[in-house]
């Protein structure tokens, strides 16, 4: 018995040790085990209990049943009768506990013992899995490609396997089977919350297909990697930056096209420090650093405002904007005015610089040039003046004038005051008056037809 006990103790504390699971857990399972197949021999709904004795190395099990007058479940039940045979004084309602012999187990019940055994071995170890890589989500961590699953790659942690999936890569970079790798824990799913995602999640939709694809039969807990989001790229500023960890350095917000172009928010609590200048480092050695890991991809640094103009200014960086015209507040629109040299550095290639601006500052962005703004205001003027041309009384001179004035609608023309009109350089009454009224014989002329259209369409309607 000293040596079986010698055995199950050297045993227990090798799983302990190479599996990282408790002593206490290995010995419940055994047990369940044990009960498990007890349960082959005696029958699925017996009540069954089992208890190993680490000091001595003994197996203890019993087969409960509970004491009635007739017995309707023999795998629960045992008649008075029979029950005063194992205890003398035993009554209704009373419980006898009856020893089994573990050691006569069949070779089939020990096998399914053992099978029992190694399913609740691997059920514990993922579980312990998930515990200890849950909480590491935003961890950077260093692997081995192990293989390739279609487009998505296996990576080997050490402890686990991960998936790197072909959405979460850097495009333009190609792996090789036995190299090391650099990826953030974008996610840790257990097969239960995998089960549970839907088409609503696009990201979380292609997990799902990498993780079908690596291992139609894996249990999890599963484990996503990615070089390609913007939670890598913040995690190597933080290796590369001590003052964004001591707090002095804020990173607001990133947004990346990965491996090409990347646009990071930065600001800074103390005015004394250059959020731009510290991220850059000396002689460029830090953003070096960060762009030589991700395949030379581009990093615009933007200086973080309150104020949204010059927000928007410094999100199209590195080109030089003029100005800012809010289209709307509301909506978020705006377009950018930059110089001729600019606007092909303002757009981007494929419109990457204005796309990844606008997802950066969460604004609708247009960008034209001084000369795209000059040549539409210079169209925009035309329209007002041929429209105002139009209306009886008023020349190609006069309506240029009027346009110069505010005036810019036929609409403004009928409502204004004869008086008010004449404040306007080379109108006097009687022309004041003519314009007004041909801007409101404009007007009814061009809303007849509208409205015989409208009615028309009610027409059709009814």
């Amino acid at each position: 018995m000293e040596t079986n006990a010698k055995e199950l103790v050297a045993a227990l504390e090798g799983l302990e040790r190479e599996k990282n699971i408790k002593r206490d857990d290995i010995l419940k399972t055994i047990e369940d085990a044990l009960v498990s197949a007890l349960r082959k021999n005696l029958g699925k709904t017996a009540q069954i209990s089992a208890k190993i004795d680490v000091n001595t190395g003994s197996v203890q099990a019993l087969h409960v049943l509970n004491v009635v007058e007739v017995v309707a479940n023999p795998e629960m039940e045992i008649s008075l009768e029979d029950a005063k045979k194992e205890k003398k004084n035993a009554k209704v309602g009373d419980v006898i506990s009856r020893p089994l012999q573990v050691t006569d187990f069949s070779r089939i019940a020990a096998q399914i013992a053992k099978q029992v055994l190694i399913q609740k071995v691997r059920g514990i170890e993922r579980d312990n899995f998930y515990k200890e890589y849950k909480p590491r989500e935003g961890e950077v961590v260093m692997g081995t490609v192990r293989r390739m699953s279609d487009r998505d790659i296996i990576v080997d942690l050490g402890k686990i396997e991960a998936i790197l999936p072909y959405c979460e890569q850097i495009r333009k970079e190609r792996y090789v089977n036995g190299s090391r790798i650099k990826a953030v824990i974008a996610k840790v799913l257990s097969q239960p919350e995998l089960a549970a995602v839907t088409a609503d999640d696009a990201v979380l939709s292609r997990y799902k297909s990498a993780a079908f694809r690596m291992d139609k039969g894996q249990r999890g807990p599963y484990v996503f990697l990615s070089r390609g989001n913007g939670r890598f790229l913040e995690e190597l500023f933080k290796v590369e930056v001590p003052e964004i960890n001591e707090g002095i350095v804020e990173i607001k917000k990133i947004e990346r096209d990965a491996g090409f172009r990347a646009k990071v928010l930065v600001s800074s609590i103390d005015s004394k420090i250059d959020p731009i200048g510290t991220c850059v480092g000396m002689r460029g050695i830090r953003i070096r650093a960060i762009q030589n890991e991700l395949s030379g991809e581009r990093i615009d640094l933007i200086n973080y405002s309150a104020d949204v103009s010059t927000l928007l200014m410094n999100a199209i960086a590195p080109a030089k904007a003029n100005f800012v015209q809010i289209v709307s507040l509301k909506e978020k629109k705006a377009v950018i005015i930059v110089p001729d040299d600019q606007l092909a550095i303002a757009i981007g290639k494929d419109w990457q610089n204005i796309r990844l601006a606008s997802r950066l500052t969460g604004w609708d962005l247009d960008v034209k040039s001084e000369s795209q703004k000059a040549t539409a205001e210079k169209q925009a003027t035309q329209s007002i003046q041929s429209v105002l041309a139009s209306i009886e009384g008023v020349g190609p001179k006069t309506a240029e004038l009027l346009q110069k004035a505010g005036f810019t609608t036929a609409e403004k023309l009928a409502n204004v005051e004869v008086e008010h009109l004449c404040t306007v350089q080379g109108i006097g009454d009687k022309t004041a008056a003519k314009i007004i009224e041909g801007a409101k014989k404009y007007i009814a002329e061009h809303q007849e037809p509208a409205e015989e259209v409208a009615d028309d369409n009610q027409q059709e309607n009814n």
